[in-house]
């Protein structure tokens, strides 16, 4: 974080304390902080998850193969990558979040020919992840006879196994060399399309 970030959360957080009567409140989310400063530009805040309208939180992000996230499950727990680049907020803090508030999830991808989509690329989450347990190559939660997260490189909240696989291999558009491995999201682009890039979002539900 460059000084310039550090001293805007340094305001912020003497903001929130000056508003609660000298009650420190932390900014659980980057809802929190966006409250209390809309006119606030975007950039990379310290939050605090475990204690203490509408800015969203990012908590995966994949648009180049800086990061490998073909990993086990502590990293995927606590996090990993660079929030400003390719990144993985942590299982624990998204736990921690989802017990505070309702939150709504947004996903927005763009392909190799720059097309872009946060609504309309299909449905690809509800049928093969809504309640599953998060799989990692070294952690076998999924349903399928096999482990997900082996067979298609990644790590996710896999079934039998899946119609997207965000945290998969970093590869360049189309490419069936080995069967959906790749940053895919099927009901877009199919099993064997990698995608440019992918993020998730969160933010609170109004």
């Amino acid at each position: 974080m460059s000084s310039v970030q550090l001293v805007s959360v340094f305001l912020v957080l003497l903001a929130l304390l000056l508003d609660s009567g000298m009650s420190l409140v932390l900014p659980m989310d980057c809802s929190d902080i966006y409250n209390h400063s809309s006119s606030r530009p975007s950039g990379v805040y310290t939050i605090y998850p475990i204690g203490s309208t509408s800015a969203v939180q990012v908590f995966q992000r994949r648009m180049d193969s800086s990061v490998n996230f073909y990993r086990l499950w502590d990293h995927y727990k606590t996090g990993f990558g660079n929030a400003v680049g390719e990144y993985w907020l942590g299982l624990e803090t998204l736990s921690h979040l989802s017990l505070r508030k309702n939150y709504e999830l947004l996903v927005d991808m763009e392909d190799f020919a720059a097309a872009k989509f946060s609504l309309g690329a299909g449905d690809s989450l509800s049928n093969n992840n809504n309640g599953q347990k998060f799989t990692t190559l070294d952690k076998d939660q999924d349903t399928h006879e096999y482990n997900c997260a082996r067979s298609h490189l990644g790590g996710f909240w896999y079934s039998n196994c899946h119609h997207t696989n965000p945290n998969g291999v970093y590869r360049w558009g189309a490419d069936d060399t080995i069967f959906a491995i790749g940053v895919s999201w099927f009901h877009w682009k199919g099993h064997n399309y990698s995608l440019k890039s992918i993020s998730m979002k969160v933010r609170p539900v109004q």
